[in-house]
């Protein structure tokens, strides 16, 4: 089954070496003379690469990915949970700084693995890597990630999820879902996403809880768990936020330690480190 290979040296890339440095020397504050050097590009060039990237200068982007931020981030976690949706779009479920209508299967759906589900799929350059886009007849099912190479693994990952469903590859119909993720210029309310999630009812209840946590904002496990009235089921959320399908648009990534620590992602903590920071720059601009 053929995969589209990323292309070589791609921003993602170089800014995915920068971060691994960066997650290893964040206590230092790295200028960005040392920065460049380890990624081999010029201070000025790497300065314009992140700053078109993430929208925030590479000293910026270290700050965004310190404890002391990642703490701000879970200020008021559990009110964040809590509050009304903001602008009063309609529809049971939305993030709203990506505009997102959510439906759920049916546990009779879950349970037959995928069972006469057909799932399109193919593979697309993000700024996060190669992202995996799977899509229905209903709306977006899945979105997953991948370093160059990785491919076939995380095509493998996705598809262990609804064994008994139907794939097939076609970049025409996951390609209109790329843009409508991952530029925020089309973040329109008048546009709503539409993703259909795939689990059981209790992962069903912890991803809508994520859909709950705005950009900019983040949250815990055991704030989750309480969320849903499982208030010690902190391990079982964990295992459940581990397997969200959706990446990104179900924001997964903004779950972190109570104390504010950066714990694990399912598609790597450097991404999750990536992701969080290019937020952080969306944030700035829309502030």
């Amino acid at each position: 089954m053929p995969v589209q290979r990323s292309q070589p040296r791609s921003d993602y890339e170089i800014v995915r070496r920068a971060i691994e440095y960066i997650s290893g020397n964040w206590r230092d504050q790295p200028s960005l003379e040392r920065i460049a050097e380890v990624v081999g590009m010029r201070p000025l060039a790497l300065q314009r690469l992140f700053t078109r990237w993430a929208g925030l200068s590479p000293k910026a982007f270290v700050q965004a990915l310190t404890l002391d931020h990642a703490r701000s981030l879970l200020d008021d976690s559990a009110s964040v949970l809590d509050a009304s949706y903001e602008v009063g779009l309609s529809g049971p479920g939305r993030l709203h700084d990506l505009f997102v209508t959510h439906e759920a299967m049916t546990p009779g759906d879950y349970k037959a693995r995928g069972a006469g589900l057909v799932l399109r799929f193919a593979f697309h350059p993000s700024p996060f890597g190669q992202s995996l886009i799977m899509v229905t007849d209903r709306g977006l099912a899945g979105v997953a990630f991948a370093d160059p190479g990785d491919e076939r693994t995380a095509l493998a990952d996705m598809q262990a999820r609804w064994p008994r469903a139907h794939y097939v590859e076609d970049a025409v119909a996951t390609a209109p879902y790329v843009s409508r993720i991952f530029d925020p210029e089309t973040w329109r309310p008048d546009r709503p996403l539409r993703i259909v999630m795939i689990g059981s009812d209790f992962e069903l209840r912890v991803w809508e809880t994520l859909l709950r946590v705005p950009l900019g904002k983040a949250t815990t496990y055991s704030d989750i768990a309480a969320h849903i009235g499982r208030p010690t089921a902190a391990r079982a959320v964990g295992t459940a936020v581990g397997r969200n399908p959706i990446s990104f648009v179900v924001p997964c990534h903004r779950v972190l330690g109570k104390g504010g620590g950066f714990c694990g992602y399912h598609w790597g903590l450097t991404r999750k480190r990536a992701i969080l920071g290019w937020e952080a720059g969306v944030s700035t601009q829309e502030g």
